[in-house]
């Protein structure tokens, strides 16, 4: 593996950490600050610092020494957590994620010599709140004469500058063993300089260095010799040698005092260097599920069934497609064996098993939490709660929800909008609740389940609801309703979704520019999903988005209509049947209702959406596959006949043709003919507008 592919994997693993940090600080502002969550965010910066140092980052080492510093005093419990704590460390993890950015890209360093101030006076009890402004309370510049002093502050520093008088000592002097396994002591020597903060000595002692015919490269004959100021602290100088073995001749002490190995360097180790980067993981491969936190320390490489492996997400993307061409291949397979009679040998029935295995497995290789999008929600909310003034709670379920990793990709930017509009337009500001009998407090819930092979993304708060009046209104107002339509609340709400429409009254960083919502609607459109609303005044509002698991194969109904074959995606599917003459309403010409159970749902000939001819027109003759949708509830499905069910591989329209309306894509069947997968909530949603309301039987 090259120097640069180690590399790559140190700022994946920087991002894990820094991700692992955000949720653990997270679970402290909630109040949880137990020895566990402290030390998940100490080893997250501890991991990334010795990174720093392997590969000479000097300033995010330097940075992160900083932090570390006071993370270890709050993991000692010398430093009590606080609120005002808390909101410190969060800005210091975001000054962190700058430092991880400059160093992966090459950018400017980021001024983090107040923050380092910040971070230090808190050790000593001093916390520096963020400054804000005296109008609006969110943060800016502070305004005032600077005539505020602390003389506990004031103390420290003196007590400082008095210890600052008695430095240490250390010594290295690197052993065979050490040198053995590839040790490189600069490494160390780097970081220690590091710690003095530009005061450190180093000095060298070559005395042991025998003459050019007798030196063994494999031994060590140099010694070191670094002088650091008194305030170093004692543990920061243990961490650098963490991993590192025996082999160091590592010796520390106070001037003028007698030279000691550090009990904690006992660890064996195999090299003179830190070990920042943990077991590798980008894409887990595990037998089981694993609840490890990301901040956990990777278990050794055992036969273990939490072992996993870190995979280049191209190379599952190329055993995805290989698989979908399996897919297919085997169902041409298939049918042209069944045209020979046979289609009934057991030796098909075993290939098409392990052909869904083979498809299951690798699917769930690709398959990731939606908890790794929930994790930036936070970061989201306290910036807007900075910048709007109002308290929001987050709540959060079905974290461990599994999709596949494209989908999960896709997902951000739509959730962003709808967070951000959910507590810009939907949660009042905390006089506003208090006076409707709320609590100060919004709470936005976000949650996920797995429904009918589909993903169901919820996101709720419990604000004012959608002002339809104000809506209705501004609609009117840009042309996009006439002033007398006639609209029930469903369509009222849906036109937020309309491109430019916006109720903001001021142009802000959050809202006002009417772009947003129909981003939203247009990004989960393209995913394959559908998003409604649900909205009741004074109580709230509830987004709900259903997604496919998966953006590659799926299951489906093979269904004929008249001269076109087509694919009805089987999440939809709840039943078919054949009706009687009986179950069947006629409402005019081409408009019918089936009778199920007791209820009638909308029947939806395919004939025309699709453009097929000769398709059966009496719902008597043909069979009706009863779907479910989302937003519009049940609709029957006129079609000729079913011919089978079994996997297809989705492939876009939109790349390889262009989108068309009421079909979500194509697929090739086991013929070799190419056929058309049905877009089940557009037609349905369609029909539906333009039928009579749906009624009970009597």
């Amino acid at each position: 593996m090259t120097n640069e592919e180690i590399q790559a994997i140190f700022f994946i693993e920087c991002d894990e950490a820094l991700a692992a940090a955000e949720v653990a600080l997270d679970s402290c502002r909630a109040g949880r600050t137990d020895d566990e969550t402290v030390n998940g965010i100490f080893r997250a910066v501890h991991s990334i610092k010795g990174g720093a140092g392997a590969f000479g980052f000097a300033a995010l080492q330097a940075y992160t020494h900083g932090f570390e510093t006071l993370l270890s005093d709050v993991r000692d419990g010398t430093v009590a957590v606080s609120e005002p704590l808390v909101a410190l460390m969060l800005r210091a993890l975001d000054t962190l994620g700058d430092h991880v950015g400059a160093a992966r890209d090459g950018g400017a360093v980021p001024d983090d010599a107040a923050l380092l101030a910040q971070l230090a006076a808190a050790q000593s009890g001093v916390i520096a709140l963020e400054p804000t402004d005296a109008v609006t309370g969110t943060p800016g510049a502070a305004d005032g004469d600077d005539f505020a002093f602390d003389l506990d502050a004031m103390l420290g520093d003196i007590a400082a500058d008095i210890s600052a008088n008695a430095d240490w000592v250390v010594t290295v002097q690197p052993q065979a063993a050490a040198m053995a396994n590839g040790g490189e002591p600069l490494l160390l020597l780097r970081e220690l300089s590091a710690l003095g903060g530009g005061r450190a000595r180093v000095t060298i002692d070559e005395g042991d260095v025998p003459g050019l015919e007798s030196i063994d490269l494999g031994e060590g004959y140099l010694r070191w010799t670094v002088a650091l100021p008194g305030t170093v602290d004692r543990a920061a100088i243990e961490d650098i040698f963490d991993f590192v073995g025996d082999g160091c001749g590592l010796t520390m002490c106070r001037d003028g005092e007698q030279p000691v190995a550090p009990a904690t360097v006992a660890t064996p180790a195999a090299a003179i260097a830190p070990a920042p980067i943990a077991a590798p993981v980008v894409v887990p491969i595990q037998a089981g599920p694993s609840s490890a936190s990301p901040t956990a320390e990777a278990p050794a490489a055992t036969p273990a069934s939490g072992q996993s492996i870190r995979i280049d997400l191209a190379k599952l993307d190329r055993l995805i497609d290989a698989v979908g061409e399996l897919v297919i291949a085997q169902a041409m397979m298939t049918q042209r064996l069944t045209s020979h009679n046979l289609g009934g040998i057991e030796e098909l029935a075993m290939l098409d098993g392990l052909t869904r295995d083979i498809q299951e497995s690798a699917m769930s290789i690709r398959a990731q939490p939606i908890g790794s999008v929930f994790s930036r929600v936070p970061r989201i909310l306290r910036e807007l709660e900075a910048s709007t003034g109002k308290k929001v709670r987050l709540e959060l379920a079905g974290e461990a929800t599994e999709l596949d990793k494209t989908v999960i990709e896709r997902l951000s930017e739509p959730l962003t909008h709808l967070i951000r509009n959910a507590v810009d337009h939907g949660i009042e500001p905390s006089a506003d609740r208090i006076a409707a009998g709320k609590p100060p407090e919004g709470v936005l819930t976000l949650s996920a389940e797995h429904r009918s092979g589909r993903i169901v993304i919820r996101i709720a708060d419990d604000g004012r609801g959608i002002d339809r009046p104000r809506v209705y209104a501004k609609a009117v107002e840009r042309g996009l309703i006439a002033a007398d339509a006639v609209m029930s609340d469903e369509e009222i709400d849906n036109l937020i979704f309309s491109p430019g429409f916006s109720t903001a009254q001021t142009l802000s960083n959050i809202s006002g520019r009417g772009v947003g919502m129909d981003v939203v609607r247009q990004n989960v459109k393209e995913l394959g999903g559908r998003i409604s609303i649900e909205s009741h005044p004074g109580k709230g509002s509830v987004f709900t988005l259903a997604l496919p698991l998966t953006l590659a194969i799926s299951d489906g109904m093979i269904v004929t209509v008249g001269d076109q074959t087509l694919v009805v995606p089987l999440a939809h599917v709840v039943e078919s049947l054949r009706p009687d003459a009986r179950d069947v309403q006629h409402l005019g010409v081409g408009r019918a209702m089936l009778n199920v159970r007791g209820r009638f749902i909308p029947i939806l000939p395919l004939e025309g959406p699709v453009g097929a001819r000769g398709a059966i027109a009496d719902p008597t003759q043909a069979v009706l596959i009863v779907v479910d949708t989302e937003a519009t509830g049940q609709a029957a499905l006129l079609v000729d006949t079913i011919c089978d069910q079994r996997q297809f591989v989705i492939k876009s329209l939109d790349a390889h043709y262009r989108p068309v309306e009421g079909v979500a894509g194509a697929t090739i069947l086991g013929n070799g003919r190419v056929a058309l997968i049905i877009d089940v909530d557009g037609l349905v949603a369609g029909a539906v507008s333009e039928s009579p309301p749906l009624k009970d039987a009597a």
